[in-house]
């Protein structure tokens, strides 16, 4: 009996020590998490036996259990580094439209062939979809997707309004509109100039002369051109100019103001104004319906110089990919050249009711079991999930002192029971030898 249990005990002291061993080979695995060997002794009787004087029959290795205390952080430059910090683990997949999940608290993605996010052994990170705006469409791990960096273009957008605000001098000399010519900076008082873009992100200048007419004290009259050409201001009925080159005979805006300098009540021309349509401009297969709204927020006439206080239009050109950042919350956005960002989706984080029922797949990866209980899926940063570090990854949560106290611990342990079995050995020798 006593070599059975001397045994057991070295089976216990074994297991200690492969345990301990192999917490230590991994020290420096990202996202792994310490296990613990966790025995208990073996106790069999019968009926007909004295409980008093049982001794016992050694001991079992109940479970080796894992450890789910936070890593510490270890800070990199790469974006696709991702750390939890605190409860959750990543949702991957084998296969870019696989809904068979394996988890993971080891962060350390990178792009594939395909621009899909994935770990060293090819998973594909999940992300819950949302919406144009950055908000969540769905937190259910049944929706979740595989994460994919765009290598498209960043969607151009056609100008469609001018915002200015300028003061243009009260004292300023005036002018023969008739004579008008953009070419000749003496036939004008002023001009603004604006970079606007069409359908298909080509930038095109537009330009607006100002001119204070003959025998005027508080009006002005204005002309808009487009890559040097006359464009028409759609209903205006205020002075006409005809280009020399094409002959093209355009209407310009008028521009009244009162004896404060504001505008004047009613103004000739609305301060919102709209072109005509700019396809005798556009020759590069944009929309030709495409026009312009001039918007004069705070046009003013004061016995100042000119000045433009702001110009803006809400128009971009095409923009190239310049970086992705994911946010704490695990919001993944592109950012393109031309200023754009478009949201990418959402890192999908899963929880369970018992962390330490999940099965060990290897690679530090673990799925649900009926232990563990089904997955809960979340967003970073609500109800107990924790926030997502960009740039971090979790170091393993192996504590090298502790585990060489251990492996010191297990190695007497395993010296004891091998010589409980050579103390019995040589006992059993001795009563052989009784003759």
């Amino acid at each position: 009996m006593s070599f059975n249990i001397s045994l057991s005990g070295l089976n216990a002291a074994q297991k200690d020590l492969d345990v301990t061993s192999n917490n230590i080979s991994n020290a420096n695995t990202y996202g792994f998490k310490e296990s613990r060997a966790e025995f208990a002794d073996v106790y069999a009787s019968s009926i007909f036996s004295n409980p008093r004087t049982k001794v016992g029959d050694g001991a079992v290795t109940s479970t080796v259990a894992q450890q789910f205390n936070q890593g510490a952080m270890q800070f990199t430059n790469n974006t696709f580094d991702l750390a939890v910090n605190g409860n959750g683990f990543f949702a991957m997949s084998s296969d870019v439209n696989s809904n068979d999940m394996v988890y993971t608290r080891a962060g350390n993605f990178k792009l594939n062939k395909d621009n899909y996010v994935v770990d060293n052994q090819g998973n594909y990170l999940k992300v819950f979809p949302v919406n144009p705006d950055g908000t969540s469409a769905s937190a259910a791990l049944s929706t979740a997707k595989s994460l994919q960096v765009p290598d498209a273009v960043g969607t151009p957008l056609a100008s469609s309004k001018v915002d200015i605000d300028l003061n243009l001098p009260a004292g300023d000399d005036t002018h023969d509109v008739t004579a008008f010519d953009p070419s000749d900076s003496n036939t004008y008082n002023n001009a603004t100039s604006v970079t606007v873009y069409d359908s298909l992100g080509q930038s095109h200048t537009m330009t607006t002369y100002y001119v204070k007419p003959t025998g005027s004290t508080n009006t002005w009259n204005a002309f808009a051109f487009v890559d040097g050409q006359p464009v028409n201001i759609n209903g205006s009925t205020g002075p006409s100019y005809t280009d020399a080159t094409s002959g093209t005979t355009v209407n310009g805006y008028v521009m009244n103001f009162d004896s404060t300098g504001q505008p004047g009540t009613p103004p000739t021309v609305p301060a919102t104004i709209t072109t005509d349509p700019l396809g005798a401009v556009l020759s590069n297969g944009a929309d030709a319906t495409q026009t312009l709204t001039i918007n004069y927020k705070d046009q003013t006439q004061y016995a100042d110089a000119f000045t433009v206080n702001s110009i803006s239009q809400d128009g971009l050109t095409v923009g190239r990919l310049t970086g992705v950042e994911v946010g704490a919350d695990g919001l993944v956005q592109a950012s393109y050249s031309n200023g754009t960002t478009e949201p990418l989706g959402r890192v999908a984080l899963v929880r369970f009711a018992n962390e330490q029922g999940l099965s060990q797949v290897g690679n530090t990866d673990w799925k649900a079991s009926t232990a563990s209980g089904d997955p809960l899926a979340g967003e970073a940063g609500t109800g107990t999930f924790g926030n997502i570090r960009s740039g971090a990854l979790e170091s393993s949560n192996v504590d090298l002192t502790q585990e060489l106290v251990d492996l010191i611990s297990a190695q007497r342990n395993f010296q004891a029971n091998s010589r409980a079995i050579d103390v019995a050995n040589t006992l059993q020798q001795n009563i052989l030898q009784i003759r």
